[in-house]
């Protein structure tokens, strides 16, 4: 922040140069480091367990399996002042949900009150309205934000790129601008026929063309990181970006490397082999997959090399039963259709495998969100489904809410984190965006603490948007710092310290001589007679370590 003082000296004008951007490494990684030191700290009661490391015989880790090889868990993320929403045929919307200052407490929430009390008493005596900062005209279904710009699909409007960089600052009419630099000069568009939904490999900040010292002795980024990824109810997957990797910005490196003046997007190619991606209305990116929702199916597509992608799989009836929503969390990934929500194990990403009986019925579920052990469920006109997944092959309903009928046309849900506060932002149709506050220590102190609290949801804040709100933005993952394949994403903060690779992770769940997926237990006895005994799931229990320990001690009795 930077201030500049006018001919008046009794006045300040504050002005904010940057605000609540994130930073790209010099080597291309996200900014946001991962610390390689850990707490130097001694329990009295308690230590490690097997598994803390491995996945548990009772399968009720798969989150903290997530949390522990760093893929994220959705549950920390930075959602930022402003909260993007797609409002159809009204275009798109920022909306102000959070204090300018230090601490950014969203409006309405305990930590407000107690940090901002007037401004807090000002918000409550207006009704908890809130009210959009910015807009932009268009017909934009989906849309996903990532650093400076935001990516929006626009039906036969196809892909645009809109910069929303430092709306703060803006003082001309339109602080979300289709192209922040003369049009002549640039082309933040890619044309396709049905443009439905978009996605961006990572919301971090990930530069795949930036030069790595060999000193450094950092791992490569990923190919597929240098693209944007649009589904097309027609053409299928449609991949962005320039597929000449030997131009000057390969991919959609254009919108990474800070220089507006080589702002030209182009369209690598479209894929839909024997129309089996034909009726796509929803993507997302699981290590070097994507999993798209067509109409009729779960269509999974290897994006190992972007350029030649291939289906490795497909899931449809009677599984599935028009498909809308898909969340992976480590090995399992969790699907919202027409009857509720549903299971599948994606232990092999590019095989996954249905959950029989997995099934948590609901009448009007339209998309899901999965953070820690709970999965949100945009559940229309039921208003918010909060799923228990800590067992993802036994999910149960925990509660609905609805703030007594007032959520009653919920399109999409997204979490974040602000200090000790956990929030859910909802795309709520015809009502507009919904802020709920999830978890606050002064709402549960009694069942706050904790690796995954049960959510104690409550509206505090309402934005009536000019068009139904169908989608908002996700956040930027502060947790994930490895995708899925062992794809590093963050930078570590020490020479040569990386996450685990893809094949040190399968380490932890996959024997090595079987290929299978084994369990663990934190007994030792139970360990034993497990071994020796058959196991009716995928995941046999086995704890080698325990086993050969104690074979150690007997040899000297």
């Amino acid at each position: 922040m930077e201030k500049a003082w006018p001919e008046n000296p009794g006045a300040e004008i504050v002005c904010w140069l940057y605000y609540t951007q994130q930073t790209i490494s010099a080597p291309g990684f996200s900014g946001q480091a991962f610390s390689t030191f850990v707490p130097h700290t001694v329990r009295a009661k308690e230590t490690k367990q097997c598994s803390d490391c491995h996945v548990s015989a009772k399968n009720d880790n798969n989150a903290w399996m997530a949390q522990l090889l760093l893929q994220g868990t959705n549950f920390m993320n930075f959602m930022g002042r402003y909260i993007y929403v797609a409002t159809g045929k009204k275009g798109l919307e920022a909306i102000a949900v959070a204090e300018h200052d230090e601490p950014e407490a969203i409006y309405g929430s305990d930590l407000q009150r107690i940090a901002y009390p007037d401004s807090y008493k000002q918000f409550v005596d207006h009704h908890r309205q809130l009210s959009s900062a910015a807009e932009h005209s268009g017909n934009v279904l989906d849309i996903q934000t990532r650093g400076e710009y935001a990516y929006a699909a626009r039906g036969p409007g196809g892909l645009r790129v809109y910069d929303i960089a430092n709306i703060d600052n803006k003082s001309f009419s339109e602080k979300i601008t289709t192209a922040p630099v003369s049009p002549v000069g640039q082309r933040f568009f890619v044309p396709t026929k049905n443009a439905v939904a978009v996605a961006s490999p990572t919301t971090l900040g990930v530069d795949p063309l930036r030069q790595q010292l060999p000193e450094n002795e950092e791992q490569p980024i990923h190919l597929l990181y240098g693209f944007l990824y649009v589904a097309d109810r027609e053409e299928g997957l449609v991949i962005i970006g320039d597929p000449n990797l030997k131009s000057k910005s390969p991919g959609v490196g254009t919108l990474l490397d800070g220089n507006p003046a080589n702002n030209f997007l182009k369209r690598a190619l479209a894929f839909n082999p024997g129309g089996v991606l034909s009726g796509a209305h929803r993507v997302t990116i699981a290590g070097t997959f994507a999993y798209v929702l067509t109409d009729k199916a779960l269509i999974v597509v290897d994006l190992d090399n972007p350029l030649a992608p291939k289906v490795t799989a497909t899931i449809g009836a009677p599984q599935l039963n028009d498909p809308r929503g898909i969340a992976v969390q480590f090995r399992y990934a969790f699907i919202a259709d027409h009857d509720g929500l549903k299971v599948l194990d994606v232990t092999d990403l590019a095989q996954p495998r249905w959950i029989a009986n997995a099934l948590v019925p609901l009448e009007d579920a339209r998309n899901i969100y999965v953070a820690r052990t709970y999965a949100y469920v945009s559940a229309g006109k039921q208003g918010l489904a909060i799923i228990d997944v800590e067992k993802p092959e036994a999910p149960k309903l925990d509660q609905l809410f609805t703030a007594e009928g007032q959520l009653n046309d919920v399109n999409d849900t997204k979490i974040g984190m602000v200090a000790a506060s956990a929030f859910a932002f909802i795309a709520d149709g015809r009502n507009g965006l919904r802020v709920l506050q999830i978890l606050s220590p002064w709402d549960d102190p009694a069942h706050f603490s904790g690796f995954s609290p049960r959510p104690t949801p409550k509206l505090i804040a309402t934005a009536r948007t000019r068009g139904p709100a169908l989608a908002i933005s996700k956040g930027i993952d502060r947790d994930r710092a490895v995708d899925e394949s062992g794809n590093q994403l963050a930078v570590f903060g020490r020479r040569g310290a990386r996450p685990l690779n893809r094949a040190e992770i399968r380490r932890l769940y996959i024997h090595a001589n079987t290929g299978q997926p084994y369990a663990v237990t934190d007994d030792a006895d139970t360990a034993e007679k497990s071994r020796s005994t058959p196991s009716s799931s995928p995941a046999s229990s086995r704890t080698p370590l325990f086993l050969r320990a104690r074979a150690w001690m007997e040899s000297f009795q």
